[in-house]
């Protein structure tokens, strides 16, 4: 016959993901609901049956001899579907051999149904009772498979006078099966949920049970189960195509996020989550009626007739992009008017969590990330209705990229902002100036607050690194110094100027910075050793423009900055034990190595730039000692030890991890104080 001509190519040609291996059983069930519908039956006078066969079970048990414990479930090897509908009339077996028949498109039937039957399947028996001519009934039976087509066809009368249609799909691909759901409960759950039009429609469904051995599960069961209440619906036109949504209340048992589901020819065709798409909904809703969950079913003619032949999507752009976009109706419009009604049927059950929402970000930007706060009120609601019960991080993510969108509109304006536009007034030019610039004060002050909220943060680090730990023992140095700034960098691989302003905010500034390098590796040093300072600054200040002379040479200072492990208590005399000392050392070298810039322009009389030794340390016994053998001073606060070496020109400095912490909390605590961050 004609059709087994055609009929493999089709089937190659025809896709079904190995996840969707049961669509080609609920095509079968929605064949039998409008079978039902075409022997002018009521719903409620139909009735179907799923069977689910497996594999017999004394296979199994001569498999698991031996085995303790239950014994596997048996796998699924077919499926059986029963009804009483007007069964395979001539007219309708026609069609069935007919490839892309368009028999029963009114009803949104594209003929594919039969090919996904041989996607999933081995083959497929059918026997039917229909009514002929003359009123009489017959039994049409034939086998449907990929190599023959339609074979073995054979027509008698039928045994009964009440009719009856089985559809057998035999022989369950493994591919397709091993990605199906395995109990008999969970098929009914996924069948209820593809017919769920069927059941929410004017008359309701047929009587469907679904068989598995010894268990029965009726699908009207399962309705009541999953049904809040009533379901509503509602008429909207999107471009001046009609379109028909059905909103319904699920129980909040039911293991489902929020859904559009998006229905063709009767059929579900697709389910998308709108988790967060409407503000204030992000899963189950709250209500004093009880807690439920939201699913939009959305039918047309449109989506009928651009439903794609598999019926697993839309034959429709996302977005035009071409000259007639404004007319083109696109996914994007139609989900867009689909949330605006969604979100007008919730609006009285989310009006709480949208305030939640809004409380937790409130919160979130007061105590953790203020630096949001300048452009709170440049994002809308929508965007920051979110989850109350979101995470720190994911809130964090959710408003940095908000922060993105304005710096990137800001980018795209700033290009334009100089130009008047064709036709547009001095006052409204006026408007959109002022409007550019305040969202450049607000992204300079977040950006400033950003700074401010980081640098607590390394405050907190660092308070944390030198406390003792839980195993009694303090952290070593490198963590205390990856904190201050990254070993093994210099500052030509950092972005930033590290956070040396824990120390001295004037070492922000600085032509070189070196951490953890030998100093023979050293721009700055034109002869030098492997020696390893743990930080080195070079700082270069040109003259101002103004009094300078032709080619005046530039101030400069040598910053070298020692580390060492909270609570250490070993200092004694030399360089290797003495951290003043090594410090003073580290010094010396480098001016012994004809320091230049950077760029490799000479310092004249470098062995005389002034030198700036800072040690951080806690003042143990032995370091205390080692201060007064420096003659340094002690701080009125006795944390630190301050002083002056004439023989190395350098200035020195001691400093305790207490005194460091304080002094940088005290210099930065107006900023924290603005910002409402706490500094105890």
């Amino acid at each position: 016959m004609s059709m087994s001509t055609f009929l493999a190519g089709r089937l190659r040609n025809t896709s079904l993901p190995r996840t969707q291996g049961l669509l080609p059983l609920f095509e079968a069930v929605v064949n039998s609901i409008q079978a039902i519908a075409a022997a002018d039956l009521s719903p409620g006078a139909g009735e179907i049956i799923v069977e689910i066969e497996r594999v017999p079970q004394q296979l199994l048990q001569l498999d698991g001899q031996g085995r303790r414990g239950a014994m596997p479930q048996e796998a699924i090897i077919g499926f059986r579907v029963r009804d009483n509908g007007c069964g395979f009339n001539d007219a309708n077996l026609q069609s069935f051999e007919t490839l892309d028949s368009d028999f029963k498109a009114s009803e949104g039937c594209r003929g594919v149904g039969r090919l996904l039957w041989l996607k999933a399947f081995d083959s497929v028996d059918v026997s039917s009772d229909f009514a002929g001519a003359d009123g009489k009934l017959f039994r049409r039976s034939f086998t449907f498979t990929a190599a023959k087509g339609v074979d073995g066809t054979h027509v008698s009368p039928a045994p009964s006078a009440m009719r009856r249609t089985e559809v057998h799909l035999n022989g369950f691909k493994k591919e397709y099966r091993e990605r199906a759901p395995k109990t008999g409960r969970t098929i009914a759950n996924a069948l209820f949920e593809h017919c769920l039009w069927y059941f929410v429609r004017d008359g309701g469904a047929p009587k469907i049970k679904v068989v598995d051995q010894d268990e029965a599960i009726l699908l009207d069961d399962v309705y009541e189960e999953c049904m809040f209440s009533s379901a509503e619906r509602q008429s909207i036109t999107i471009k001046g195509q009609p379109f028909e949504l059905t909103h319904l209340k699920l129980k909040a048992s039911t293991p489902k996020d929020p859904f559009i589901a998006w229905c063709a020819a009767g059929r579900v065709v697709k389910e998308e989550s709108i988790v967060g798409k409407v503000p204030g909904l992000h899963g189950r809703i709250l209500d004093e009626d009880g807690d439920f969950l939201y699913a939009c079913y959305m039918t047309s003619n449109f989506l009928d007739d651009n439903v794609r032949a598999e019926r697993i999507g839309f034959d429709i752009e996302e977005i035009s992009e071409d000259l007639f976009a404004s007319k083109d109706l696109t996914l994007t419009d139609i989900r867009a008017a689909v949330l605006e009604a969604s979100k007008e049927f919730l609006a009285e059950y989310l009006q709480e969590s949208r305030a939640a929402g809004r409380a937790r970000v409130e919160k979130f930007v007061a105590q953790r990330a203020p630096r949001y706060r300048p452009i709170l009120n440049r994002i809308s609601e929508e965007k920051l209705s979110v989850d109350p019960s979101i995470s720190d991080k994911d809130l964090d993510l959710l408003l940095h990229k908000q922060l993105s969108e304005i710096e990137n509109s800001l980018l795209a304006e700033g290009h334009a902002i100089m130009t008047v536009a064709a036709g547009e007034t001095t006052e409204g030019y006026a408007a959109r100036l002022n409007d550019y610039l305040s969202k450049v004060e607000a992204v300079k002050m977040s950006d400033l607050a950003g700074y401010v909220s980081h640098r607590k943060i390394i405050l907190d680090i660092l308070q944390a690194a030198i406390e003792r730990g839980d195993d009694g023992k303090y952290a070593r140095e490198e963590l205390i110094h990856e904190v201050i700034m990254p070993m093994r960098k210099t500052s030509n691989d950092l972005a930033d100027n590290s956070n040396l302003w824990l120390i001295d905010e004037r070492l922000a500034f600085h032509d070189f910075l070196a951490s953890d390098k030998p100093l023979s590796s050293m721009p700055i040093v034109t002869a030098g050793d492997a020696k390893e300072p743990d930080i080195v600054a070079l700082n270069v200040f040109d003259e101002p423009l103004l009094v300078a002379e032709g080619q005046r040479l530039p101030l400069a200072s040598i910053i070298v900055v020692e580390i060492k492990r909270p609570m250490r208590n070993d200092a004694a005399s030399g360089e290797d034990r003495d951290p003043i000392e090594q410090a003073l050392g580290y010094l010396d070298r480098i001016r012994n190595g004809q320091t230049k810039t950077s760029t490799g322009r000479p310092i004249p009389r470098s062995e005389e730039i002034p030198g700036f030794c800072y040690v951080i340390c806690d003042i143990t016994p032995s370091v205390e000692k080692r201060c007064k053998m420096a003659q340094l001073t002690v701080t009125s606060d006795r944390q630190g030890y301050f002083g002056y070496n004439a023989n190395y020109k350098a200035y020195i400095e001691v400093i305790s991890f207490d005194r460091l912490l304080n002094g940088a909390r005290e210099r930065n605590r107006a900023f924290f104080d603005k910002l409402g961050l706490p500094t105890s």
